[in-house]
């Protein structure tokens, strides 16, 4: 079995420099650490339970397939935030048949980003007889 320690996502942006201004001031996820130096520096940003790795360059566009899913307190607030901040909305806040509120956003690559709500109720926080 692989003993898992720890976990990131990797990003190449084609523009580095615009990703860190997306992830670390628009989005405003916290610094974990740096490495490197210049443009081509990399950023690891903290993710909630994971992290995010921002670094080197990429020649092209990501894969549509590439997806972040990020939870959130509030989707209501954080498309607010996001609005007020001037970052697209590719679809405001909706509660799905499911019952998670979710709502999109690219990053500066096209990266589609999912910020999900888990109401109280949700069976992803409360189970029954637990």
């Amino acid at each position: 079995m692989v003993h898992v320690l720890s976990s990131r996502v990797l990003l190449r942006p084609t523009d580095p420099e615009r990703s860190r201004v997306f992830y670390g001031e628009l989005l405003g996820l916290p610094v974990y650490r740096e490495f490197g130096t210049g443009p081509e520096r990399g950023t690891v940003y903290f993710l909630g339970g994971g992290f995010l790795e921002v670094s080197g360059r990429s020649e092209g566009p990501v894969p549509p397939s590439v997806r972040l899913w990020l939870q959130v307190t509030d989707a209501a607030a954080a498309h607010e935030e996001l609005v007020a901040k001037g970052v697209g909305i590719v679809r405001p806040p909706v509660k799905e048949p499911w019952g998670l509120v979710e709502m999109w956003i690219e990053d500066p690559d096209g990266v589609r980003i999912a910020l999900v709500e888990v109401p109280a109720d949700h069976p992803m926080r409360y189970r029954p007889g637990i």
